[in-house]
């Protein structure tokens, strides 16, 4: 049976197109009583940036740490401050920021409608009611959080997107004005998990023309804002993130992101650093991939803080390798069907103290 996904409906790109959000946003502001949720990262708050939204006397703006990786108690507890604000629901939820921003919005979207813990729908398309009207406003670009069907969460017991159709924004806003002042290095951590996609899109035994159409767009891209230093850059990055989010939309990840995920869960890494450290440690794997991949490191100055993670004891490791074994869709499509002999729990365990040291 062939995969039916679905995609983010509405899409503005375009240098300046942060500027038409006040009019996209009216449309929805349907009655006296509405109001929006913007949910943007707090890194704008001491910036000038933040004179740029254009907020309503009734919205709620919550600035969000997003320091730490999002956690599912964190989604809860801005869901109550939400249900706090106002006895109705909001028009619209709006994040701006990176991914994680982006993911937080996605996930406020969806448990203001549904009950319980955002804990209780890490998986597959566990949600059963329609997420509030949302809408994504990259400020880094690279994870693809913009365009998926996943918010990837840190729950009590795993890290494991909330994944669902109901996930997905119903507007994005692609500026690439506002990723020209990222840090170089965050921009390049978050630029290799846009690249790390590709690769593990392309290679993977899930590849289609669908995804090998947008993968092979994408890495082309990534190849020049990372080797060429193209000077729009920024235009294209923001493409590659976009590209690459649907490469992985009609695919999967692979070996990486798996792996990540158990390193974020248990020692707190943030995505981006946390695929690049296990990325490096993958040749076996994706041999011409992690070769490029070290080459764009190089040519930008960046060098892995492979001596950050800390001492771990047997028992984290282990829990590292039980986030990681859960993730089958991205063991499946690096390995194919058979992947739980190609690798079992002792092989995952030996990646995890290579990458540890």
């Amino acid at each position: 049976m062939f995969r039916n996904f679905k995609t983010v409906p509405y899409v503005i790109f375009g240098r300046g197109c942060f500027n038409q959000l006040d009019s996209i946003l009216s449309e929805k502001r349907s009655h006296p009583g509405s109001f929006m949720v913007f949910l943007v990262d707090d890194v704008f708050s001491e910036n000038r940036f933040k004179d740029r939204i254009l907020l309503k006397p009734e919205d709620l703006q919550l600035w969000v740490d997003v320091e730490e990786e999002p956690t599912t108690e964190y989604v809860d507890q801005l869901t109550e401050l939400v249900r706090d604000f106002s006895d109705g629901l909001p028009s619209g939820v709006i994040g701006i920021g990176g991914g994680s921003t982006m993911d937080l919005a996605k996930a406020l979207s969806l448990m203001l409608t549904n009950p319980g813990s955002s804990a209780d729908y890490q998986g597959w398309d566990l949600i059963g009611n329609p997420a509030i009207y949302h809408v994504g406003i990259p400020t880094l670009s690279g994870t693809g959080a913009e365009v998926s069907r996943t918010t990837v969460l840190c729950g009590p017991d795993k890290k494991l997107g909330i994944n669902s159709d109901y996930t997905v924004f119903d507007q994005i806003v692609l500026d690439p004005e506002l990723i020209a002042d990222a840090p170089a290095d965050q921009r390049i951590y978050t630029g290799m998990d846009c690249y790390i996609h590709c690769v593990e899109s392309l290679t993977g035994t899930y590849l289609n023309a669908f995804s090998e159409s947008y993968g092979e767009k994408a890495i082309s891209l990534c190849r020049e804002v990372f080797l060429d230093r193209d000077p729009e850059s920024d235009d294209k990055l923001m493409m590659a993130s976009y590209f690459g989010g649907l490469s992985i939309a009609c695919s999967q990840v692979g070996v990486c992101h798996a792996l990540s995920y158990g390193l974020s869960f248990v020692l707190g890494t943030h995505h981006g650093i946390g695929n690049c450290l296990t990325f490096d440690h993958l040749k076996e794997y994706y041999p011409q991939g992690v070769e490029e991949f070290r080459q764009m490191m190089d040519k930008h100055g960046i060098e892995l803080p492979r001596n950050s993670l800390p001492a771990v004891e047997e028992h984290e490791i282990e829990k590292m390798v039980d986030v990681a074994s859960i993730l089958e869709p991205l063991w499946e499509n690096a390995l194919g069907p058979d992947w739980k002999r190609i690798m079992p729990r002792e092989k995952i365990k030996a990646l995890y103290q290579g990458i540890l040291g």
